[in-house]
This record gives structure tokens, sequence and C-alpha cells, in this order.
């Protein structure tokens, strides 16, 4: 075998259940591969990462070529060796970071040239260097270098942005080393516009690749023009080959892009989420730093088998939260992708079976329905009042006429304390 294998299961609809073989096994689509930015999936052990079900996982080339060198991964063994993990990896090129890192860098035709923001020493990445890195880390699937194109874009700026791109997958290919196991990704840029998502698709269906990427999404445009984009550029899209919705996302962005055709996504959510107090359940969101949570002994989530929600109640994990105990942040990242891992089985059993779209919505109707009630406290101590911010004396005579607003820690907000920025939300930077 050449490249990377890609089998297509079932179907329904447009939502597909297949299997990617590698060098390093075998990735079970629809999937979600947990990002490990610096060989690392933060707060996790590979062995607990493996423990959730997760088949592969996401390295970026970016941060990686700066620390500790690609060339000291390949002395130390590899990626996999290195991190010691055994299955499938997938290394993102560092095109995002040519948009995210857009005041320490300079762009042209050859590269791009960035100074590091770890210790502002200046780096030149080419397409050709960026196959060459992912080489050295001994990635599986390899990504194309691209310019992931900013949001919001005028139609003059996505094309050539786009048109770039192209020209960069073609120099990506041409530098990849064909063995057997690894593969080769494009990715599909063009913004919001038909016409130019569908001229990129051509120009990558032309060189041919082992799979494509949808990329410049996730960026601030919204769950609803995300859609209509994949709704206008799946169907261009080889049908035998895997597709990767790159930086995405919440679980109804994953339900809806599954719908729409989507074999793959990777996104830092349920991690960061995790170690900043958010659990993802079948009923929404919860924000375990919120003082309901202080008294209540049942689980995150009874449905869920993870060790957080087996083993340790709400009180327990908002105990450390609020005591900044690391295993707070450690059984939060634990459950979050455990519960994406779940999904991602229950999506492709669904498909597998033929109810796909049944299952589906009623997994968006119990998203929708927040979470369960909180319980009275049994040592009947009253809520807290609200904290009063007081102004510095210098300020009291203009802030006294303000109203204050209580700190949201309440049943109503249930919302992430640390939401990503929309540069987080597609960020594979852990």
């Amino acid at each position: 075998m050449t490249g990377i294998g890609f089998e297509l299961l079932a179907t329904e609809g447009r939502a597909r259940r297949g299997r990617v073989t590698t060098a390093h096994g075998t990735i079970e689509t629809p999937a979600f591969m947990p990002v490990g930015t610096a060989a690392t999936v933060k707060a996790m052990t590979t062995d607990a990462v493996a423990s959730t079900g997760a088949e592969i996982l996401l390295g970026n080339t970016y941060h990686l070529m700066l620390r500790p060198t690609a060339e000291r991964v390949a002395q130390l063994g590899g990626l996999h060796r290195f991190m010691n993990w055994d299955k499938p990896i997938l290394t993102d090129s560092g095109g995002f970071q040519v948009m995210s890192l857009a005041g320490l860098r300079t762009m042209s035709e050859e590269g791009v040239t960035f100074k590091s923001h770890l210790d502002g020493s200046r780096y030149h990445l080419t397409p050709e260097r960026s196959i060459q890195i992912q080489h050295m880390l001994d990635s599986n699937i390899t990504m194309c270098l691209d310019e992931c194109t900013p949001y919001p874009a005028t139609p003059a700026q996505a094309e050539s942005s786009m048109k770039l791109s192209m020209r960069w997958a073609k120099r990506s290919k041409d530098a990849f080393v064909e063995r057997p196991g690894y593969g080769l990704f494009g990715i599909v840029q063009g913004s919001v516009y038909p016409e130019l998502r569908a001229e990129s698709v051509a120009a990558l269906t032309d060189i041919g690749f082992d799979g494509y990427a949808i990329g410049g999404l996730a960026v601030g445009e919204g769950q609803e023009t995300m859609f209509t984009v994949l709704d206008f550029t799946e169907p261009a899209m080889l049908k035998q080959r895997p597709r990767y919705l790159m930086g995405v996302g919440r679980p109804s962005d994953l339900i809806g892009a599954v719908r729409r055709g989507v074999d793959m996504f990777d996104c830092v959510m349920p991690t960061r989420s995790g170690r900043t107090g958010q659990a993802f359940v079948r009923r929404g969101t919860i924000n375990i730093r919120n003082a309901r949570h202080a008294h209540d002994d049942r689980p995150l989530d009874a449905e869920c088998g993870c060790p957080a929600c087996q083993r340790y109640s709400r009180g327990y994990l908002h105990h450390l939260f609020k005591a900044n105990e690391m295993l707070g942040p450690m059984l939060l990242t634990w459950h979050n992708l455990h519960y994406y891992q779940d999904l991602m089985r229950e999506l492709r059993r669904a498909i597998a079976d033929g109810r796909f779209e049944a299952v589906a919505s009623a997994l968006e109707a119990r998203l929708a329905e927040g979470d369960v009630e909180a319980t009275t406290d049994p040592l009947g101590k009253p809520p807290k009042p609200p904290k009063q911010n007081r102004p510095p004396k210098a300020e009291k005579a203009t802030a006294a006429a303000k109203p204050e607003t209580p700190p949201p820690d309440t049943a109503a907000a249930e919302a992430a304390p640390t939401a990503p920025t929309p540069a987080e939300k597609d960020a594979p930077h852990e």
C-alpha cells in the first residue's frame, strides 16, 4: 500500500461511516482527534487518551519545529516514540499560524518568515520545509502548508489567498516522500465564496491527495455560515477520500458536519475547556466552578463511563477547582475527551444502522435541554450574596451611579468561563 487507505463502510444521506488505514493502525470515522500540539495532550497521559477511545492525535509543525525541533524528535525516534503514542498521528503544517501570527511574520510567494513567539528568533517556513519537518516527525498524515484565510475577507483577498495555497499545495505534493501507510492531505480554501471553494477543490483534485481537508472555517464566521460553506463545498469533493474539517469544534458543530459528509475533526475545545472548568455533557455544558455544584453528590453526567463521572461527585470536582488543585483540570479534560469519543462512537453506530438522522436529532435536542436542576443544599446554607466590586478610591465618585453586576455564579451562567476566541477555536496550539 502506498499512501493511506480509506474504505467507505456505510452512508445515510451525506453522513459517512468509514475506516482510514495507516502504518500505525486504523481510524474509524467519523473521528475526533484530540490535540497534542507540543507532543502532549495537556493534562493527560497517552494511556489515558487511548482509554477514551481516541485512535489518532494531532501535533503541530510550527510548535515542534521551535521546541524541541524536528531534528531532536527524529533523533529520539520520531513523534510516536517521543510521546509514547503507537497509534496514528496527523500533523498540522503550521498554516494556521501563518494567519494567527500576523504581527510576527511576513509573507511571500516562497513562504513565510516569522519571529518565534518564544524568543524572537527568525525562521523561514516554506511548503518544502514544512513537509520535511513532518517527515522527520514521522507523521502518518501530513498536511500541505497553506494560508488560512482570515474572516471576513473580500472576494479579492480570498481569491489571492486561495490561489497562493493551491500553488503551495503543488509544491507540498512535489516535496512529499510517498511510502506505505503515510499520506498527504490537501486543504480547501476560498472563504465563504462558492466559486472559490469549487476552484480550490478542482485544483487539489487535479494535483491528487490521499485526503482533503476543509480549512478557513471556525475562524469567527459562526455555525450557520460554516454549515452553508460545507453545504456547497462537500458535494464537489471526492467520495472515495476522507474529508477533514479543521479546528471544529463544539458537539453541535460535529453533529452538523457529520450530517454534511465530514469524516475527521480536531479542536482544542474539550481540553482547553476542561482545564478552565467547563464540562461537555449530554445536556449541554456545565461550569463546575459555579456555587450550585458545591454540595451536589451527583456525577457530571450519569450516562458517562469516564473516571470523573464514575468515581467523583460534582461537589468534589467543584472543590478541586476552587482549591486550584491540578487534579480538577485533569479529570475534566479526561471527561471531555471521553464524551467527545462517546459522541463519535454513537454517530458511527447510527450511520451503520441506518438511524443517523433520528439519533442526530435526538442528540441535538438533548444538548439544547440544559443541565439538570440544582439540588438543595443539605446543610441549609443560604446562597452567598453577590460580591460588591468596590472601585478604587479615586473612582468612587464616578462609579457610584453605575449599577453593580453580580458575578456569573448562578444556574443560568453555565457558559464556558473562558470561551475560545474565534482564533483560538480553530487553533491547534494547546
